[in-house]
């Protein structure tokens, strides 16, 4: 995938039989994920202008350009949608995208290498950083918290991490 586009939601199937779709936001605001002007399947093969219909469980229910029928929304189940990184806001210096944390270089306080950030996983409650690497057994979730992270160098390609005991 281009690192000039960011996930910003998901198409979880269709919401009735008009074509609407229900729509996943993976944005801090939610109802953001509109403005960011034509979405792309990760392909880029697909790109669809939003409208937001109204709230519902998990998400909205939305209007894509393009799509007019039931069969073609369920077509398009589990199609993620990236914006161009251009269109997304800045964020604060302690705020980052979670395109930009995956993949990053782990160490320890003692600046030894501990693996490498496989993803980062958003239960709800906070998120949570999965952690592999060489000598570890299974990955390790560690809460992306400023106290287990006091470091994140997104220039050098690196986490500093100082977690609780016993996690590693």
């Amino acid at each position: 995938m281009s690192e000039d586009r960011i996930c910003v939601g998901a198409i979880a199937g269709a919401f009735g039989v008009g074509g609407l779709v229900r729509l996943k936001s993976f944005c801090a605001d939610p109802e953001a994920i509109a403005s960011y002007g034509p979405l792309r399947s990760e392909d880029g093969s697909k790109s669809f202008e939003i409208t937001i219909e109204t709230p519902i469980k998990s998400g909205f229910s939305a209007r894509l350009t393009g799509i007019a029928t039931k069969e073609a929304a369920d077509a398009l189940r589990g199609t993620r949608l990236y914006a161009p990184r251009e269109a997304l806001p800045s964020l604060p210096d302690d705020e980052f995208y979670h395109a930009d944390l995956i993949g990053l270089d782990v160490f320890d306080a003692g600046g030894a290498q501990v693996g490498r950030i496989k993803a980062v996983l958003d239960h709800g409650a906070g998120d949570l950083l999965e952690i592999e690497g060489p000598e570890l057994k299974a990955s390790v979730l560690l809460p992306f918290t400023q106290a287990n992270v006091p470091t994140v160098d997104l220039a050098a390609g690196r986490i500093v991490i100082d977690p609780p005991e016993g996690v590693f």
